[in-house]
């Protein structure tokens, strides 16, 4: 078995079901990883001019490999694709590429994986057996994107993949009636590498040591779905507590930043979040309530349960499938009452409550049911 995987930028800072996954199939079969631009055209800033040249640059390199039997390379992909001309475009020349690496690499009947919709259009046209599309957001709600071309895209993808996998039952009601073949596939997360946060040898990061205590933290990327209104109430009631928020940040934040309690950490290494997350008294979710968040799966809401951390969260139905292992509230007087449970009542008996919460849910469990689902698709279809 082998697989050509479209998902996000593999060295990207804010990592994703689409590198736990891709990590996962990649250690145990021959993996070429497509790196595919963000859905949303490139702003005209610093950061994202860099990237659009390095991946040019990187375009017409051959595959890069990067771990055993493990492959990447980058797809060009020019933005404003409601064009019928550079849609055009766009696929000639990834089919140019993409079969290229495929011939170089030596990949007979692999199987295609897409993560996310845009280069569904290469779906059919690989030689692939089998043609998956695992769904994890509702892609033409995100910002800055073009919300009738991404849904065309999403919906087409839905209709030619041979089988679906959606991360929440409500991406799953979205897309039942254009492909019967789909399945429940939850977000997982690396359990033993959180769990590092209760461990009393794990060091606390040095810029955390001098902060007022509690530390309420947050991390993740710091974008128009986090509700910077709740943040300010929270910090603005109390004074003495730190608000510690790790994490690139994309959207006006000025008043939070003139706020002395407020700390913007910056993007952290995944792999040191487990430090971030012991220096953090309570962890917190204020997502804003919009359509796109109500059909999201947050990874960091299990990343802070496998850390044991008391967690409080807005009232998404997936936060709501954690039933007592966290705390809910709807705007900022209510994240304030419910820290100061959380804090009142936090013991280690309930950090190991949290833990066990989510203990099952590891990426290599949810790995290990996708393939079977796979197997059992590949094997009907040599039986037909």
């Amino acid at each position: 078995m082998e697989f050509i995987f479209f998902g996000n930028d593999w060295f990207a800072e804010n990592r994703t079901s689409s590198h736990h996954i891709a990590k996962r199939l990649g250690a145990q079969f021959p993996m070429l990883y497509v790196e595919v631009p963000g859905l949303r055209a490139p702003k005209v800033n610093a950061r994202d001019m860099r990237k659009l040249l390095k991946k040019l640059r990187m375009t017409f390199q051959p595959p890069q490999q990067v771990a055993d039997h493990f492959w990447r390379m980058t797809l060009p992909q020019i933005p404003f694709r409601r064009f019928a001309l550079v849609r055009a475009v766009n696929r000639s020349i990834s089919l140019m590429l993409i079969r290229r690496a495929i011939r170089r690499l030596g990949f007979h009947n692999a199987i295609a994986w897409f993560h996310v919709p845009h280069p569904g259009f290469l779906a059919k046209r690989m030689g692939e057996k089998l043609t998956v599309f695992y769904c994890i957001d509702e892609y033409s709600k995100l910002p800055d994107v073009d919300g009738v071309a991404v849904l065309k895209m999403d919906d087409e993808l839905t209709a030619t993949a041979d089988i679906v996998f959606a991360c929440n039952q409500k991406l799953i009601d979205a897309r039942q009636s254009i492909n019967s073949n789909i399945h429940l596939s939850p977000h997982g997360v690396d359990t033993e590498l959180f769990a590092l946060a209760a461990a009393p040898e794990t060091a606390i990061p040095e810029e955390t040591i001098g902060l007022s205590r509690p530390i309420i933290g947050f991390w993740g990327l710091i974008d128009r779905w986090v509700d910077l209104v709740i943040l300010e109430e929270i910090a603005r009631a109390r004074p003495d507590w730190t608000i510690l928020l790790i994490g690139r940040v994309v959207v006006d934040a000025s008043a939070l930043k003139r706020l002395p309690n407020v700390v913007f950490a910056g993007t952290k290494p995944y792999a040191q979040l487990p430090n971030w997350a012991k220096a953090i008294d309570v962890c917190i979710l204020p997502f804003t309530r919009t359509s796109l968040m109500v059909q999201s799966s947050p990874l960091k809401l299990r990343e802070y349960l496998a850390a044991g951390k008391p967690t409080v969260a807005v009232p998404l139905p997936e936060s709501m499938l954690l039933g007592k292992a966290i705390l809910t509230a709807e705007d900022g007087p209510g994240f304030v009452r419910a820290i100061e449970e959380a804090l009142a009542a936090n013991s280690p008996e309930l950090v190991a409550l949290r833990q066990k919460a989510v203990e099952t849910n590891t990426w290599d469990a949810t790995v290990a049911k996708v393939l079977v689902k796979l197997e059992a698709e590949l094997s009907h279809r040599r039986e037909s």
